[in-house]
Formats: structure tokens, C-alpha cells, sequence
């Protein structure tokens, strides 16, 4: 398997598809998943000729299950680990739920000069906590929720998510045991600690001065019918704040868009490569 480390020595997994020569692409998970959530999009980006590099985040899959670093400006650090290692440049990056602020994060810390476009898929920023100045968010108790979750027992929180909100299987019923047996399996693959404090990472970090700073092209993908990042909270209101943001919004759609959506959203993303 291939690893980079990075400088407190933690090992990062990551799986690196198709033709050495092909337009770069990388995509980073959401919570508590790892790279293995994004295998229909990185297939067919690869049968289509892109270079796909999908990590695993740390604490998450395969990489390390680190105590220390669990919160957004390490997990961007380790991403500019993975692009540097791999000497990666004209890269999409693309991000979906936690990935989408890790994608942001890392634009914002580190610069653009690797980049060439930015995509956000069912993403969490500009920022997900209710706050004086943010009273569009979400209230703490949704996230004391599933804090209290996953210290109680994880592998029960997982079921219920994925029974429920994180597929919409709640709403409409449709989604096959297969699809939700596979979050589950890669959330119990994920570090107990390090699952627990990326919720804070996740929920309660401010991406908008990230949002901000991006100056290329930049697609933002939502669902109207997102149940853990309400349409309003995530996507309606990043793509207001990234400067010439393209806005996708998914009918009916709820948040795992890389399964329920599959082959609409690669179409989506070789097309945006592309244009």
C-alpha cells in the first residue's frame, strides 16, 4: 500500500488510479469515512483518463490513528503532505462533507499554486455551529448529539446514520443494505478518538476567510434535501461567498451524494475537469 508521513510521523494512505500522465485529480472523504467513500467517482475519472489520488484522512482507514492532529489546520497540513510528495500540479481538488472544508482549509493556509479548480460536494463549509454571527447554522446540541453518539456506542450511531439522514434512506427508503453497510464498515475502520474530535473540526471551524481567498474556478454540488448539511447552511451560502462559484443544486437530493447520485456527479466532475 502507498503512504506518505508527514513531520510528527504519521503515515497517510492514499490510493493513486490511473494513467501517471493524466489530469490530476484528488478527493478527500467525508466523516468517519475514508478514501475507499469515493471508488465510483475515482473508477470512472481514471477509465477516463485522470490521474485520481484519494487519501485516507488521519485517524481514518488505513493512515494512522493519530491522538494528536485531529482538527482542520493538521488535516489541511497533511493534504499539502500529500499534493507535495506526489509533486501534484493543475490538481482538482475535490471535497465532499469534512473533505469539502479539508479542500477549503488547505487553499486557504497554504495557497492556490497547486490548484487549478476546487469542487464541493455536499460540503460543510462556511461554517456549519450557530454563532452570534452566524445564525444561519446549526444549534451545538446537533453536534453535543452526536458527540454524546459516538462516545456511547459508535457502532450504533453509524447504523443510525446510515440508516437514516446521511443517505435520506429516512426519507425515501431506497438505499441498498450494501451502501449503508459499507459507512458503517468504514466508520468502525476509523479511530475512536480521533472520529470523536473530528465532529468539532467538521462542525465548529470557520471556513469563510478560506472561501474567501479562492481564486479558481470552483464548483459548489448540493442537495436541496441535505439532512446533515442543510442546503442553506452548506452550499447556497459558499457558493455566495467564492468569488465566480458555479452552484449545481441536486433535486431532491440528500447528503451522500457519491453513492446516491453516482453517476451523475462524475459526469458533473469530468465535465467541470474538462471545461
Amino acid at each position: 500500500m502507498s503512504y506518505v508521513t508527514t513531520e510528527d510521523g504519521t503515515q497517510i494512505f492514499y490510493k493513486d488510479w490511473g494513467p501517471a500522465d493524466g489530469t490530476p485529480v484528488l478527493l478527500s472523504h467525508g466523516w468517519p469515512l475514508n478514501a475507499d467513500a469515493w471508488d465510483s467517482q475515482a473508477l470512472f475519472l481514471a477509465e477516463n483518463g485522470c490521474r485520481v489520488i484519494a487519501h485516507d484522512r488521519r485517524g481514518h482507514g488505513r493512515s494512522t490513528q493519530t491522538w494528536a492532529g485531529n482538527e482542520m489546520d493538521t488535516y489541511a497540513d497533511d493534504l499539502a503532505v500529500v499534493l507535495d510528495s506526489l509533486d501534484l500540479n493543475g490538481v482538482t481538488l475535490v471535497g465532499h462533507s469534512t473533505g469539502g472544508g479539508e479542500v477549503a482549509h488547505y487553499v486557504g493556509r497554504h495557497g492556490p499554486a497547486r490548484v487549478a479548480k476546487l469542487v464541493l460536494v455536499s460540503a460543510v463549509p462556511p461554517l456549519m455551529l450557530r454563532t452570534d454571527d452566524n445564525p444561519e447554522g446549526l444549534p451545538v446540541e446537533v453536534f453535543d448529539d452526536i458527540r454524546a453518539g459516538e462516545r456511547a456506542s459508535r457502532s450504533q450511531l453509524y447504523r443510525d446514520l446510515a440508516d437514516g439522514p446521511f443517505f435520506g434512506h429516512n426519507r425515501r427508503g431506497d438505499v441498498p443494505q450494501g451502501i449503508r453497510d459499507a459507512f458503517w464498515l468504514q466508520g468502525m475502520a476509523s479511530g475512536h478518538r480521533a472520529a470523536y474530535e473530528c465532529i468539532a473540526a467538521f462542525s465548529a471551524t470557520d471556513f469563510r476567510e478560506d472561501l474567501a481567498k479562492i481564486n479558481v474556478p470552483t464548483l459548489v454540488i448540493h442537495g436541496d434535501d441535505d439532512q446533515i448539511v442543510p442546503f442553506e447552511v452548506g452550499g447556497q451560502r459558499s457558493a455566495k461567498l467564492i468569488s465566480g462559484a458555479d452552484l449545481k443544486v441536486y433535486d431532491n437530493a440528500g447528503h451522500a451524494l457519491p453513492d446516491t447520485e453516482k453517476e451523475r456527479l462524475s459526469r458533473d466532475l469530468l465535465d467541470f475537469i474538462h471545461s
